[in-house]
This record gives structure tokens, C-alpha cells and sequence, in this order.
């Protein structure tokens, strides 16, 4: 399933490419954005089907509004701007009138976390997830490398309902196999099997985890690591039987520890296998700006940094 060879590539690209192909192969689709194609990297569909593509402007609530009304016309609608005008801007249209209706809109949203970098706070979404999960009948999907992008495009355009998919703005470093891994949206996918602790992320850190992981293994600790691109409908019985293995659980996310998947993981193990839970992800604050690994060493998402936590959580003397 694991990679035999790093790539590094970008997701945007993926994500352009692969409406591109699917567009070829299903003319109901159609893509809008908000005046940011280059950067959602939307102008590839743009360019080869400039019939079913349409800028709405910096306007994207409207965006929102137009991509329902298509839906309710029987597309398959994608709509793309960064996460944080994707999301926050757009609340009351996402909620009240495609989620609500259970419309076929997919919501492809780029430049998630604090890795918008330079931008700052005021493009950062560190709450996207939090919000878009908190929704009835929206589908939330974070997936972690690019393989598993192209992947999720896939199903998103095949799987009907509301879904918002969060991509980073950063180059990924392929983790999976793209010869063996198939994406499962009903469960979470065991990366590595370990006995001493359970480490629970997705996006752009589950690569951070692995590596985290491979010098936990140098000082005897053996991490078992889930990643869950599915953050909902969150399934929780892979957590579940980790976490009775375990007894600790570390979730690891590029995103506010407030409402994402660490609150997923928490108020699954809560119900269900009540366990300790160590949350790294950036606390109650806004983000700021920098250079990308520089924000990403700050807010403790680096390998070294989730290693050091992680030994200090389980009291390795």
C-alpha cells in the first residue's frame, strides 16, 4: 500500500488534472470558482471545456448560490476557492440551501491550514473542517497525499450529496502505493501497526507522522498510525480496537485542535472506548504569517516536532 518511491507533487495540479478526465468522460460536470483558477489550478478544466466552466468572481456566497441552482438542473457541480472564503463566507448558502436541499455540489476547497504560509491569519483556515463537519449531510474528506486526491475526486464525482474536500496549498510527498492503494470511505486506513501508542491524523501531516513514527521506532516506541481522510461520516471502529490495544491516542492535524478530528476521534472514543488523547494542532488562535515549514516547525506539525510531543506525552525519561 505505502509508496516504494517519494514523489513530490501538487495536489492542485492533481485536482485540475483530474476533472479534466473525468470531465472527458462525463459531460454532466461542470466546475466554478471564484476568480482564483490559477491558484485552485481549475483553469485546466477552464481551458479544456470553457462550455462548462464559470468564474463567478470574488463572489463567492454567489458562487454557492449558482453552483445549487446547477445542481438542482442535475450536474455534478465542483466549486473551488481557498478554504477560508470556501467556508466561512459561504456558511449560510452551504447550510441553508445545498445541504439542506442534499444537493450534488462538491466543494473543493484549496489552501487549507496554516500552510497558506506567507498569507496569514486572514487566509488561514484553521476552523474550516469544524465547520463544514458540523453541517447535516455534508461529507468531509482530507486526503493525504496526491494519489489519494485524484482518488477522492474520483468518488466525489461518482458519490451523489454535498461534500467538501480539503486540499493544502503545499507540494505533498506521496505516502501510498499508487499501484495498491484504493481509497475506502468507510473506514480508516491502518498505515502502520504498532503496540504502544496510537497516532490519528490525515492531510498534509500524515507524511510528518510517518516520519515521526520511524524515530519513535529508533528509541523502542512502536506507534500504530491511522489516517482518516474521512473525518465524516467519521467510523470509528479501526479507532476503537487501536485504541484498546494502545491505551493512547495522539491525533496530529494541520487545523485548530477545536472542532476537527481531534474533537472526530474524542467524541468517538468518548462513546465508545473512553482513552487519553493528546490533540496537536494549532490551539484557540489565529495563524500568522511565514514561510511554510517555518509556521509548520512553530505550531509543532513537523516529524521532529510531533516526536518530541509524543515522547513527552508518554513520559519517556
Amino acid at each position: 500500500m505505502l509508496a516504494k518511491n517519494i514523489e513530490v507533487k501538487s495536489p492542485r495540479n492533481v485536482y485540475g488534472e483530474t476533472l479534466c478526465e473525468l470531465g472527458a468522460k462525463n459531460p454532466n460536470i461542470v466546475v466554478l470558482d471564484a476568480d482564483l483558477s490559477c491558484s485552485t489550478q481549475t483553469c485546466k478544466f477552464a481551458k479544456q471545456f470553457p462550455e462548462r466552466f464559470f468564474n463567478c468572481g470574488i463572489a463567492e456566497q454567489d458562487m454557492m448560490t449558482t453552483a445549487a441552482g446547477l445542481a438542482y438542473g442535475g450536474k455534478t457541480v465542483f466549486a473551488s476557492t481557498f478554504a477560508m472564503f470556501a467556508t466561512a463566507r459561504c456558511l449560510d448558502q452551504i447550510r441553508n440551501t445545498i445541504c439542506y436541499s442534499k444537493l450534488n455540489v462538491k466543494i473543493v476547497a484549496t489552501h487549507g491550514g496554516i500552510t497558506v504560509g506567507e498569507d496569514g491569519a486572514s487566509h488561514q483556515a484553521l476552523e474550516d473542517i469544524s465547520y463544514m463537519r458540523s453541517i447535516p449531510d455534508m461529507r468531509v474528506l482530507v486526503p493525504g497525499d496526491c494519489e489519494e486526491v485524484k482518488q477522492v475526486i474520483e468518488y466525489a464525482a461518482n458519490t451523489p450529496g454535498p461534500m467538501y474536500i480539503r486540499i493544502p496549498r503545499t507540494n505533498l510527498k506521496s505516502v501510498f502505493n499508487p499501484e495498491t492503494y484504493k481509497f475506502n470511505q468507510t473506514a480508516g486506513v491502518k498505515v502502520k501497526d504498532g503496540d504502544d501508542i496510537t497516532i490519528v491524523t490525515n492531510g498534509e501531516t500524515l507524511y510528518e507522522v510517518v516520519e515521526a513514527a520511524k524515530k519513535l521506532s529508533e528509541v523502542g516506541i512502536e506507534a500504530e498510525i491511522l489516517h482518516y481522510p474521512v473525518v465524516k461520516p467519521f467510523r470509528h471502529i479501526a479507532l476503537k480496537q487501536s485504541a484498546k490495544k494502545t491505551g493512547k491516542v495522539v491525533v496530529v492535524e494541520n487545523h485548530s485542535i477545536i472542532g476537527g478530528l481531534g474533537s472526530a476521534v474524542c467524541e468517538a472514543l468518548c462513546q465508545y472506548y473512553p482513552t487519553k488523547v493528546y490533540r496537536i494542532g494549532t490551539k484557540d488562535t489565529f495563524g500568522q504569517s511565514g514561510e511554510q515549514r517555518q509556521l509548520m516547525e512553530f505550531y509543532g506539525l513537523t516529524d521532529k516536532k510531533i516526536y518530541e510531543k509524543i515522547i513527552e506525552f508518554m513520559d519517556v525519561k
